[in-house]
């Protein structure tokens, strides 16, 4: 890691820069309100929620400055298109500001870029009508460069307003039978600046779990990122004195840049 990056920030800054994840299959209702608590508490961009939990979320956050952000085909990418726009739709009415959409996943594998294309264009046209923005999802994973670039042209053709590198679920089987996860890796974050419209932004998804972490994402010009580790991330902001006046930073040690530069 390269330690002479500074960057000038506040507080607000990085909790603007923060989508709060409460994906966890097994989260119960108590623990999704506590969630939300704890996103508004902290003032973040949004509470990353699975779409049934929108009328708890809305109670929640009623009144504050944290937007509610559904995800769709979550985490697999695997519904039909024209269910996958449905769910997208409901989750617009219901409440959703931002939604979190997974492409399929197989049909990019297979380079079906026709399918993936429409997909992308229905459920982005949907979300557009229903007054929220679409974030598109990729699971890098899962991907090899090639794809990674063709879907951010794709994104860029279809005017989404972000592109995501994961679920925070797409576990890859290794040779050893055991399953691993990457998520957001430096090098597919700064292939998806590359490739990606100037009105596209980018979020970090996966493996952000630290201060240093969102400062070097944010270096590259991420936008934003989903995290869980919210509570952790912004308590170690406070502790290195950032707050609401603009500070200057230097980026520390980042488990996702170990290596990388």
């Amino acid at each position: 890691m390269n330690p002479s990056i500074q960057l000038t920030v506040t507080l607000r800054d990085l909790a603007k820069m923060i989508d709060h994840s409460l994906l966890h299959p097994a989260m119960t209702d108590d623990e999704l309100r506590k969630g939300c608590e704890l996103a508004r508490r902290y003032d973040v961009a949004t509470a990353c929620v699975k779409p049934y939990a929108i009328p708890l979320a809305k109670e929640v956050l009623a009144g504050s400055d944290v937007g509610i952000c559904p995800v769709i085909g979550f985490p697999h990418g695997n519904s039909t298109t024209a269910i996958k726009a449905r769910e997208a739709e409901a989750a617009a009415r219901d409440g959703g500001i931002e939604i979190d959409m997974v492409i399929n996943i197989g049909k990019a594998l297979g380079e079906d870029w026709a399918y993936v294309a429409a997909e992308i264009r229905a459920i982005n046209d949907v979300v557009l009508a229903n007054g929220a923005i679409l974030k598109v999802i990729f699971e890098n994973d899962y991907l090899q460069d090639k794809h990674i670039v063709r879907l951010c042209e794709i994104c860029t053709q279809a005017g989404v307003a972000f592109v995501k590198t994961s679920t925070g679920y797409g576990f890859v089987k290794q040779d050893n039978g055991m399953y691993s996860y990457k998520g957001a890796t430096l090098p597919h974050l700064k292939l998806m600046l590359r490739h990606c419209g100037p009105s596209v932004q980018i979020k970090a998804a996966g493996g952000v779990r630290a201060l240093d972490d969102l400062l070097v994402v944010r270096s590259l010009g991420v936008s934003r990122i989903g995290a869980s580790a919210t509570q952790a991330i912004l308590e170690e902001a406070r502790k290195r004195g950032i707050g609401d006046e603009p500070v200057s930073v230097t980026v520390g040690n980042s488990a996702l840049a170990a290596g990388a530069y």
